[in-house]
């Protein structure tokens, strides 16, 4: 099996998987414990745009999708303060816009249609070292992040108003969280594609918390399940010539099927 890698576009895959394998359920965790699953789907409509737009602009299409999200996240976050009785408005607004967006300029720029599914469905065999160093440099920056803020995080997402009077800057907080979601979307459109992004941030996070551990832990195993699924997905996709994005998001679902079938059994298991 190790012989694939003697081939630089499977490493640049491995590495590229290995990095979003850590910070998306690293910042999954939070938005899933937030009650915000959606946002992911919301911001992925976005970056559809924001791809388009760079075509057109003729910049590198990763980095449209990344400004337009961030923007969207500004709005988001100005959405959830004016509607906070109905905060789920504020994503269903950005990602009805976002698509709307998506369509317009796919209308205007239909020459760029067959490329666009790249970043639909993903390409994570065709990553090169310009996509695999914008993926590393928003890895770092998302894990650098969390790691200084990880208290403040931590309260805000269990504690919101108890943070608030402790002096947290929930508002500041919120909107940093709702950006680096942006930047954990960018970095992974490239791998499993804008339609699945959502759900390598959602799955690995609801398979760990099945276990019922607490925060860290919980992290810790979504993490392990995340990595196992790009890992496991990519090889099968490579051996049985199978979209690596879907293959891996899968990979991901029968985890957590699995794991729910164990529970059952246990649960049903005469004591």
């Amino acid at each position: 099996m190790l012989e694939i890698f003697q081939y630089g576009f499977i490493r640049h895959a491995f590495m590229a998987g290995l990095i979003i394998g850590i910070i998306c359920p690293l910042i999954g965790l939070f938005i899933v414990l937030k009650r915000l699953s959606m946002i992911g789907d919301a911001l992925s409509h976005v970056s559809l745009a924001g791809v388009a737009a760079g075509m057109l602009l003729g910049i590198y299409p990763v980095y449209g999708a990344l400004i337009l999200m961030l923007l969207a996240g500004l709005i988001i976050e100005r959405l959830r303060n004016t509607y906070q009785q109905y905060a789920e408005l504020a994503i269903a607004v950005v990602l009805s816009s976002g698509m709307s967006l998506a369509v317009i300029l796919l209308s205007v720029g239909q020459s760029f249609n067959t490329s666009i599914f790249t970043y639909l469905f993903g390409s994570i065999l065709t990553v090169n070292k310009h996509d695999l160093f914008t993926i590393g440099i928003l890895g770092i920056i998302i894990v650098a992040t969390v790691v200084f803020l990880r208290k403040e995080l931590f309260f805000v997402t269990f504690e919101e108003e108890a943070a608030r009077l402790a002096g947290v800057p929930v508002t500041l907080i919120n909107l940093i969280l709702i950006l680096l979601t942006a930047c954990t979307i960018a970095a992974t459109i490239r791998i499993v594609g804008m339609l699945l992004t959502s759900s390598l941030m959602v799955i690995p996070v609801a398979t760990s918390l099945q276990l019922k551990k607490g925060f860290y832990h919980t992290l810790i195993f979504a993490v392990l399940f995340s990595l196992l699924a790009v890992i496991g997905g990519l090889i099968l996709a490579i051996y049985l010539n199978l979209a690596p994005g879907g293959t891996i998001v899968f990979f991901s679902v029968l985890m957590l099927l699995f794991i729910l079938l164990m529970q059952a059994k246990l649960l049903g298991r005469p004591q």
